[in-house]
C-alpha cells in the first residue's frame, strides 16, 4: 500500500489511547519511563501528553539506578471515556487519585 504519510498518522491517533514506553537503563536494568496518551491530531502532528513519567534521582553503592515515578497532574485523560465504556473508569480514577495524592504528599514534605 501506499498511504499519505497524513492518511497514516490519523489512523495511528485514532487507533492508539495510551503508550507506555520502556528504556534500558545505563546500568543495564529497565524501566517504564513514560506513560503517555495520544491526543489526537493538530495539524500533520500527532499530539501526545505524559501521564507518569520516571525521574532518575541517582545511584545506589551498587551503581544501580534509583528512581521514582511521579504522576504529572493529568486528572482525567483524554481517554477517560474509553475507560468507562470497558468499565475501567474506576480502576482508572482510583489509579490516578493514589498517583496524584502521592505526589502531593511528596510535594508538602
Amino acid at each position: 500500500f501506499n498511504l499519505p504519510s497524513r492518511t497514516l498518522r490519523d489512523m495511528i491517533s485514532n487507533s492508539i489511547d495510551v503508550i507506555i514506553q520502556a528504556e534500558r537503563l545505563r546500568d543495564g536494568s529497565r524501566r517504564i519511563t513514560n506513560i503517555t496518551e495520544v491526543i489526537g491530531m493538530e495539524g500533520d502532528v500527532i499530539i501526545t501528553q505524559d501521564i507518569f513519567v520516571y525521574d532518575i534521582t541517582g545511584e545506589d553503592a551498587n551503581g544501580r539506578i534509583v528512581g521514582r515515578h511521579h504522576a504529572t497532574g493529568i486528572g482525567r485523560p483524554h481517554f477517560w471515556d474509553r475507560a468507562r465504556y470497558f468499565g475501567e473508569e474506576a480502576r482508572l480514577a482510583n489509579a490516578l487519585d493514589a498517583a496524584n495524592e502521592e505526589e502531593s504528599v511528596g510535594l508538602a514534605s
